[in-house]
């Protein structure tokens, strides 16, 4: 069996399973162990390892979810480049839901979360400029639209901290800032990676327009759980579809992200 892996996938709501006839191996890290056990197997002629974001029962909310450990636990498998499926709303009328947006920035209004992996033994500062990566994005843009997705390319997620959905005031300031969508785990995931110098694309599926966006009572746990969950299907195959294409060379910085800083302790 495969027990090393080149990409990563981080599956968002409703999304706990990717890879048949793969490995599932239990993993401990310095923060301790990740959502679930993750599955290494392969996708065509590429070795991929799987986290459920909230585990296979769900059982993570979005503030809770062990972050670091997971994407420890993909490096430490040898992944370079990770792929993430999640669910948002949408902050603007035009995309509406079964839209998937490929983010190129995020808006941080989170609190409380462990953020970074740096937080003893002196600062280090890891620029996330461009929290995504530009091939990644490349790579997933050309596969959702073969896969005949309505797919926006570009925009800001603003991340809250969950795991209660905005109000009808904070949906509407969102959106009058012009960010596009909101959910509750794309950070400090995308800034964990870039740590890491992981290679980070979110894949982002639009389940709701938010309860700014339009009349109603707005959207609720469930509804978004049953959407997500009728387009896993979809989903699965866009990320299948996405790793056979990403570079098996990196020539993106998001590799680079590290040189020239001084660590405080060794990466895996």
């Amino acid at each position: 069996m495969v027990t090393r892996a080149e990409i990563g996938v981080i599956g968002g709501s409703g999304f706990y399973s990717l890879l048949d006839n793969a490995e599932e191996i239990e993993l401990s890290t310095p923060y301790g162990p990740p959502s679930d056990v993750v599955t290494v197997g392969r996708i065509g002629s590429r070795t991929v390892a799987f986290i459920p974001r909230h585990g296979r029962d769900h059982r993570f909310p979005p503030h809770r979810i062990p972050y670091r450990a997971n994407l420890w636990a993909l490096r430490s498998l040898g992944v370079t480049q990770v792929l993430a499926p999640s669910a948002v709303g949408s902050l603007k009328p035009e995309i509406g839901p079964g839209a998937l947006v490929i983010p190129d920035q995020f808006v941080d209004r989170t609190s409380g979360r462990v953020q970074t992996y740096y937080d003893v033994n002196g600062a280090v500062h890891v620029s996330l400029a461009d929290p995504y990566c530009p091939s990644g994005r490349a790579v997933a843009m050309t596969a959702a639209m073969t896969g005949g997705w309505e797919v926006v390319d570009g925009g800001t997620l603003v991340v809250i901290e969950g795991p209660r959905f905005s109000t009808r005031a904070e949906s509407r300031w969102f959106s009058s800032n012009g960010w596009s969508i909101v959910g509750m785990t794309g950070f400090p995931e995308a800034a964990l990676a870039r740590e890491l110098a992981l290679c980070y694309t979110s894949l982002s599926l639009v389940t709701d327009h938010d309860a700014g966006v339009e009349a109603g009572e707005g959207v609720t746990h469930e509804e978004v759980l049953a959407f997500f969950g009728a387009n896993v299907a979809k989903m699965r195959t866009l990320v299948s579809e996405a790793v056979g294409m990403l570079p098996r060379e990196r020539s993106c910085s998001c590799g680079n992200a590290l040189d020239g800083i001084k660590l405080p302790f060794e990466l895996p």
